[in-house]
């Protein structure tokens, strides 16, 4: 008696799973990926506006020597002094602008007081240039 035992083993391969599970994460991932709130940055874009543009007069140059002098338009000047004539030309009610001129071994803390003058008195623009 010949008997023949068949143990083959079935080579094929069933996608009706593989395409459920791939449904499943595509689901998913669209509705995880509609709940993240992306972090972004709050700017405010260049656009059209219906303001006139701003037509600025000379700005105040102020500059800041090695030493930690301050210079009001090549005037010499005090930390008080400076905070006065800001004061002043903030009350003038047009926008002030200014231009701070360190010396590049000046100390940051002297721009940094100049800074913090400015944005006591509201100047609109200020301008770094080394």
């Amino acid at each position: 008696m010949g008997i023949k035992k068949r143990n083959k083993v079935s080579a094929e391969f069933s996608m009706s799973s593989l395409t459920d599970i791939i449904f499943l994460l595509l689901i998913f991932f669209m509705l995880t990926s509609s709940m993240v709130i992306p972090n972004a940055l709050n700017l405010k874009l260049p656009g059209k506006s219906r303001q006139k543009p701003y037509v600025s007069n000379t700005p105040t140059n102020v500059s800041v020597s090695k030493g930690g002098t301050y210079y009001i338009n090549g005037r010499k000047v005090s930390l008080s002094s400076l905070d006065k004539a800001l004061r002043k030309l903030s009350k003038t009610g047009s926008k002030v602008s200014i231009t701070i001129t360190p010396n590049p071994d000046a100390a940051y803390e002297k721009v940094v007081a100049i800074l913090d003058i400015a944005f006591r008195y509201g100047v609109e623009t200020v301008m770094l240039d080394p």
